[in-house]
């Protein structure tokens, strides 16, 4: 699957302090350490819907890591997938009266477009569910090999299923107690009354074919992969048995990356399967959670199309902490355009203060578990003196927006 294009990465002289992210397992701040290459997987989306503002606000969070580890020298090595065959995809595709692939490929292709516009750094690898079939069937049956996997006892459907017990260590990345898995389990697609399974939170692997729904042959028999293998078997082939961050929205943090870390570690031994747990907040709207099943959604797209600049609603977003839930409102994205015109405005004088000690400050602030708030409140009071006409330094405009370019991904 073809990724998006890339936007060029200013470099900047020197490097700031490591970076620090809050690792969910853990429940700490805690220093990345990847080698010359760091290695990154974020969950990708469901496609059967436009991308909206918390979409964007995750993956810019995850679009901070990367450009602060390319200023501290790293290569990095990202990979995203897209669920591209999923239930809501179907039941939206039957809803609608649309074909699934056609709605799949429609939405995959604006998400693209809105990541393009919002200047996030595409992954090196940009994978589908469907194109990845044959990896996720071969990790299903050496699971199933293995005796990490099992099939329930269902003449009909037979469906494999993953023993949560294997590892020892089912509920490390979440630490969620198993009443609470349970409940969480059953409220995002997970089936824990299924007759049959070892225990209730054991997810699906492989789900056999039915009746009216698309199937891919393989050993397993026709059928379809559960949601949290795909992403095991993706990152587990491009990135191997241990990675620096996984990544992706709070909501994720069980079932998904509690069971696709669990399939991973079963399958190669390596715990933890990702030495950070990095989540983002949610965007809220008329205080609920923005969602794709609450409807109240405010889509990147339709910002673009009424002319709002993507670099405003990149500030809009970075102007909160990527680990709170907050709220979107107009007033939000309105003063993030202010914000926008008043820096744009700072870099186009002939001189300014001197800029070095801002950079400094951006790199500290964003190695501080990505401290957009500090960072941007950094570049204001940089902005703000310069408008006053109190610096003299004629190289300090310049260095300002390239670092503002290369840290913070805005153009001015």
């Amino acid at each position: 699957m073809d990724t998006w294009a890339a936007v060029d990465l200013p470099r900047l002289d020197g490097a700031g302090p490591p970076l620090r992210l809050y690792d969910t397992a853990t429940a700490q701040v805690r220093p990345t350490a990847p080698g010359p290459t760091a290695t990154m997987y974020v969950c990708g989306i469901t496609p059967y819907d436009a991308t909206h503002l918390g979409h964007a606000a995750t993956y810019l969070a995850f679009d901070l890591v990367n450009r602060v580890w390319r200023d501290l020298g790293h290569d990095v090595h990202y990979v995203q997938n897209v669920t591209d065959i999923d239930d809501p995809l179907l039941e939206r595709a039957a809803r609608d009266q649309d074909d699934w692939v056609v709605l799949g490929m429609r939405e995959t292709a604006l998400f693209r477009e809105d990541m393009e516009a919002l200047r996030v750094l595409p992954p090196r690898h940009y994978i589908g569910a469907v194109e990845a079939m044959g990896e996720i069937a071969e990790l299903v049956g050496k699971l199933l090999a293995a005796g990490a996997a099992y099939r329930v006892d269902d003449p009909e459907y037979p469906d494999v299923y993953f023993d949560v017990s294997v590892t020892g260590r089912f509920g490390y990345e979440s630490n969620y107690d198993e009443a609470t898995m349970i409940e969480i389990a059953r409220e995002r697609g997970g089936d824990p009354d299924r007759p049959g399974k070892r225990h209730p939170t054991d997810p699906l692997l492989w789900r056999m074919a039915r009746p009216g729904e698309p199937s891919w042959e393989s050993n397993l028999g026709a059928g379809r992969p559960g949601w949290h293998v795909e992403c095991a078997a993706i990152a587990l082939n491009r990135l191997g048995p241990q990675i620096d961050v996984n990544g992706g929205g709070s909501d994720l943090i069980f079932p998904h990356h509690e069971c696709g870390a669990a399939h991973a570690e079963a399958h190669t031994g390596v715990h933890p399967f990702a030495r950070h747990y990095v989540h983002t907040g949610m965007i809220g709207l008329d205080g609920e959670k923005m969602s794709k099943s609450r409807g109240n959604l405010v889509f990147v797209s339709k910002l673009r199309a009424q002319d709002v600049d993507p670099n405003a609603i990149r500030l809009a977003l970075l102007a909160g902490h990527y680990r709170s839930d907050r709220p979107y409102t107009p007033e939000l994205l309105a003063t993030a355009q202010e914000r926008l015109e008043r820096w744009r405005d700072a870099v186009s004088l002939a001189a300014g203060p001197p800029g070095e000690d801002l950079v400094a400050r951006l790199r500290t602030h964003l190695a501080d578990d990505l401290d957009t708030p500090r960072a941007l409140a950094a570049v204001d009071a940089w902005a703000a003196e310069a408008l006053e006409r109190r610096g003299t330094d004629a190289a300090a405009p310049a260095l300002v927006r390239t670092a503002v370019d290369a840290l913070l991904g805005v153009a001015l």
